[in-house]
Parts: structure tokens; sequence; C-alpha cells
């Protein structure tokens, strides 16, 4: 090798050195002026195409891991300190005396204006952020209707103009909005979010962003990946159906007028489906009853009607206070096998022990343990919506 072509090698490895450079310093610059535009909310600590669906068991026993990750905090900032003005006096000058001047006040100072946080929940969701002038709610109508087709939950909230409430956007509205937060449920019981979701949501709101004359700006993706695969991994390990069975002994069969009855007396209401439930104070289910038989059940059952049995579920995450709860439908289990002489059964049909229900009770506990660490108790908003 010349060492002429020694020279141009040094010289173009210089050069791509160069625009390398250049590039992260103006890709440096452009972050900030598009985070600059935005007035960033403090995380609200209760809310932060094709789907492969997560296999399932059916019921499963519990299987526990370690938390994937925990939160941090941000570090406090220290007070600005007032600046001191020091003025040296003058020195004294004979003057005509004159009428005193009115003294002079200052200019009241201006009071930075604080907007209410974005109903946004770090943990769970992927966010991508809107701004203008105002803009009518219509201006979202199109990427509000795609955004339903991406395959997972998708929330929009507007802040209108002239208020500091934010409420959900619905845009056949005639409301003008300053700010808009649209976001993404990262994981749900059909799984994680996929990359091409996230990716097609930003895209489609930058879309609508530059039709408009709007900012638009998109949380990194590969860090919503990170919390989707985490939280996925978690909620494989507490979404468990516990299932307990009053079934008829021997070759017999147990009566379904009596079950309907001892279920109605109970408070359980029949769903359109067939199957009791048992409703809280929320209208969320606590636990059901099913035939164990095809046939669902109705609301006129005749005396002679029967089953090889019925079957009380108990769907573990969503249901708070859930140790009160699962007592509550053991021994209303052990009264359905007294009134029909049935026997109460697991789901491999051996007979539940006080020993095999304390097992079990001990599960629950370690599992809702767990879903208070990560920030989701059983039955809170963010369960239900995770465990949806």
């Amino acid at each position: 090798m010349s060492e002429l072509q020694i020279w141009l090698l040094v010289l173009g490895v210089a050069v791509v050195a160069a625009v390398v450079l250049f590039n992260w310093l103006q890709e440096r610059r452009f972050r900030k002026q598009t985070e600059a535009a935005f007035q960033v909310p403090s995380v609200d600590p209760l809310a932060r195409p094709g789907v492969t669906p997560r296999e399932s068991s059916g019921r499963v026993e519990p299987a526990l891991r370690e938390p994937v990750f925990d939160a941090a905090g941000a570090p406090d900032l220290p007070e600005a300190s007032e600046p001191r003005l020091h003025i040296e006096p003058e020195p004294v000058v004979e003057m005509p005396a004159a009428r005193p001047a009115a003294p002079h006040t200052p200019p009241p100072a201006a009071t930075a204006v604080t907007l209410p946080p974005a109903p946004y929940d770090e943990l769970i969701e992927y966010r991508v952020r809107l701004g203008g002038d105002g803009v009518l709610a219509n201006a979202f109508a199109d990427a509000f209707n795609h955004s339903r087709t991406l395959g997972k939950a998708v929330r929009w909230a507007g802040l209108p103009v002239g208020t500091a409430q934010w409420e959900e956007l619905q845009p056949w509205r005639d409301v003008h909005y300053q700010q808009v937060v649209v976001t993404m449920q990262l994981a749900d019981r059909n799984g994680a979010a996929e990359p091409e979701q996230l990716s097609a949501l930003c895209e489609l709101l930058k879309a609508t962003a530059q039709l408009h004359g709007l900012r638009v700006a998109c949380d990194d993706t590969g860090e919503a990946l990170e919390r989707a695969q985490a939280i996925d991994h978690f909620c494989v390990d507490v979404d468990v159906l516990i299932g307990l069975n009053v079934m008829a002994r021997g070759e017999g069969a147990v009566n379904l007028a009596r079950i309907v009855g001892e279920a109605i007396g109970n408070g359980m209401v029949l769903g359109a489906d067939g199957v009791f439930q048992l409703i809280d104070s929320r209208g969320e289910p606590l636990y059901t009853l099913c035939n164990h038989d095809a046939e669902p059940f109705s609301e006129v059952v005749e005396e002679g009607q029967t089953s090889q049995g019925v079957t009380l579920q108990f769907d573990v995450p969503r249901v708070p206070d859930g140790l009160k709860v699962f007592d509550g439908m053991v021994a209303f289990g052990r009264k359905l096998a007294n009134e029909v002489g049935g026997i109460l059964v697991d789901d491999n049909l051996r007979p539940l022990t006080d020993s095999g229900i304390e097992k079990i009770r001990s599960q629950l506990a370690q599992i809702y343990e767990r879903m208070e660490a990560r920030g989701v108790p059983s039955g809170s908003r963010r369960a239900l919506r995770l465990f949806a």
C-alpha cells in the first residue's frame, strides 16, 4: 500500500467519524427540543397486528418467581436561591428641593402554571403525547378508530383548552384540546405487546400530528418492550383459576333444583351464559357456579333434574380480599355437598380435606403477597385491566 493510499484511508476514517459525531449531536439537540415542547406531568402512582395468545392449561397451580423490576424514585431538586443585589452608595450632591417621587412597585413575579398529571400508568402502559394550540377532537377521529385495531387496549385522554382537568377524548365532541395523551396497555391475558404494535401506534399518531401541525413525542419503545415482558412474566406466575367440585358419590347424581335453590339463597345471580355469579358491590364476580355437565343452568329447574356435579370457580388475581372470599367459597361448597349428599373434590377428583384446603390457602397468600409487592393488588383497577 502506497503512502497516498494510507493518507486517503486515514482521511476517509476521519470523515466517517465526523459524520457520526455530527449526527449524534443533531439527534441529541432534536430530542431536547422535542422534550422541551411538552410539560411532562408527574407519574400517576395509581394509573403508568396479530397477537399470539399465551398458552393456557386451564387451572394451574401457582408458580412463584421473584419480581423482575422495581420502581425508582426521582431525585429531589435543590431550591434556587434568590439573587441578592449589592448597590454602592453614590456621592451626595446638593440639589434644589423637589417633590418626592412615588415609590416604584416591582411587577409581580410570573407564576409557573402546573398542569395536572395525565392519566398514564407507567407500570403497564406505553405513551404517546401530542400538543398544539387547540385542536378539535374530530381531528383524531381516524387515528382513534384505527387504534382500536392494534390488538391491545388503547386509552385516549385530552386536556381541553382553558381547563385543568383531563378527560376521556371522544372524537365526536365539539371540544378543543391543548394536550392529548394516548396510551397502549403493555400486557394482558393474551401476552405482552409486540414491537409492531407499539411502532404502529407511534407512527399512526406521528402522521396525525403532521397532518394537523401538532407536536408529538413517543416514549422509547425498547424500554417499553422490556416492561411489557416483565409484566407478562409476572402475570403468568399469578394468573391462577381455582376450582372446587361438588360431585355425586359413586354412580349417583346431584339434584340440580336443590343446587339452584342454595345458589339463590347465597345471593348468587344467574347470568345470560347459564352460570351463577356472586357479585360484589362493584359489579364484579367474586366466584362462579356452573353445571359440571354441558347443559347450563336455567331459571326454571324441574325437581327431578340431576347432574354429575357442579363446579365453583375462583379467579385469583381479579378478586379483592381473596383469602376471605376463598374461605366463603369453601364453606358454600361444603354446604352444597351436604345438601345434595355429594362430596367436595379437586380437579383431579381427589377429596378435599382440611389439610388440602389449607395448602391451597397458603399458596394463595403467597400469590397475593407477590401482587402487593409488584404494585398490582388483587382486585384493583390495575389487576382488572391486566387480567381482563
